[in-house]
């Protein structure tokens, strides 16, 4: 059946000068391989479920009702057959569909053409959001009980003196000292760089999910009498806010609490202006799995790689990009400190986001596993 609507798919997407991208570059034997993978059913539920999210080898065992062990072997099937990625962060071992152009074309053309009212899809899915939201509500508990020490925490291994001097650094090159008109704070915690950049900005706006964090950072900003700053709260990946208000967004140690960061990127790039800029500061790859119930981080940090492919995917080019190393006696694991300042193109150039960026593709139902809370 998945030969037939993969068959059908290349069909509908041909034009007279010929088929399509994928169907010229693709060979038989990549095909072959590929639909071989792809034609069981267990394997075709992982496909479906990973083209919505990333997953863990223990998040697909729970959902699928099945052994880590039995799931291992179809994940490395689907591997073998350059259908899925997987890459560790610490214990855990990650899936994404791939990202190549062209059998990822093709995967994702088939899973498009899977009725979305299957009830086998369905129950996949529904306990799929179950565990998200359970991981939602334990970090609402963390972040509730731990918001007054909340900057003692995040500077545990790195010096935010360090941290908040670069960043002042990127933007000031960037902006030659002048204020940015709309400052937007995506993940504000206790408001702190809303305090930070309160000089560069004529208006700042933070936003978070968790009520003990707003209610830190008001005081904090009132204390100081910043009246152009103010905190909101709302769903990082799911703001009421208007396209293209912003020319400066921050996401500040937040994307490694989300358990779909790439929507956290995708959705401050749809809150930037043309020209306007994106500062994201977060952890590089580390293997401290300890911060996972520790510090209830969802990511134990992004390569370069990965963060370069969300931010061009999201419209952006990459301006600048620094590192910075743990203090040498807070730590003996090496845990860097990423900076990645971005721009959004003008118009004729923007790359179109994708469709789960849009405001008409996203869902009420956010999975998002905290709105930041790391400041």
């Amino acid at each position: 059946m998945l030969r037939k609507r993969i068959k059908k798919a290349l069909y509908l997407n041909s034009s007279k000068e010929g088929p399509i991208y994928v169907a010229q570059q693709i060979s038989t034997n990549q095909l072959l391989v590929a639909l071989k993978a792809a034609g069981e059913a267990t394997r075709l539920r992982i496909l479906a479920l990973l083209a919505v999210r990333e997953l863990n080898v223990s998040d697909l065992a729970n959902i699928l009702d099945q052994s880590q062990p039995r799931i291992s072997r179809h994940l490395r099937l689907l591997d073998e057959a350059g259908l899925i990625e997987r890459f560790r962060e610490g214990s855990f071992v990650y899936c994404r569909l791939v990202q190549k152009a062209v059998v990822g074309d093709l995967v994702h053309t088939a899973i498009g053409l899977l009725d979305r009212k299957d009830r086998v899809l369905s129950d996949d899915r529904l306990r799929a959001e179950k565990i998200q939201e359970a991981r939602v509500a334990a970090s609402q508990i963390w972040f509730k009980a731990n918001a007054a020490r909340w900057d003692q925490i995040r500077s545990l291994y790195i010096s935010d003196h360090k941290v908040e001097a670069t960043m002042l650094d990127m933007l000031s090159d960037e902006k030659k000292g002048h204020s940015f008109n709309l400052l937007l704070d995506l993940g504000t915690g206790t408001g702190r760089v809303l305090e930070l950049l309160a000089h560069k900005t004529q208006q700042a706006i933070g936003y978070d999910s968790s009520h003990s964090m707003l209610e830190y950072a008001r005081s904090r900003l009132a204390h100081q009498r910043f009246d152009h700053c103010q905190v909101r709260q709302g769903d990082l990946i799911d703001l009421t806010v208007e396209d293209g208000q912003a020319d400066l967004v921050v996401l500040h140690q937040v994307l490694h609490f989300l358990i779909e960061p790439e929507k956290g990127v995708y959705e401050a790039a749809r809150l930037l202006q043309p020209g306007g800029q994106m500062l994201i500061v977060d952890f590089a790859p580390h293997n401290l799995d300890n911060f996972r119930e520790e510090f209830a981080h969802e990511r134990l940090g992004f390569s370069q790689a990965q963060m370069a492919l969300w931010l061009k995917r999201a419209g952006l080019e990459t301006r600048q990009m620094i590192q910075l190393a743990a203090d040498e006696n807070k730590t003996d694991e090496k845990l860097v400190v990423s900076l990645w300042l971005a721009q959004k193109a003008a118009p004729s150039t923007s790359v179109k986001l994708v469709a789960t960026n849009t405001r008409t593709a996203r869902t009420r139902n956010s999975t998002s596993k905290i709105q930041g809370h790391a400041k």
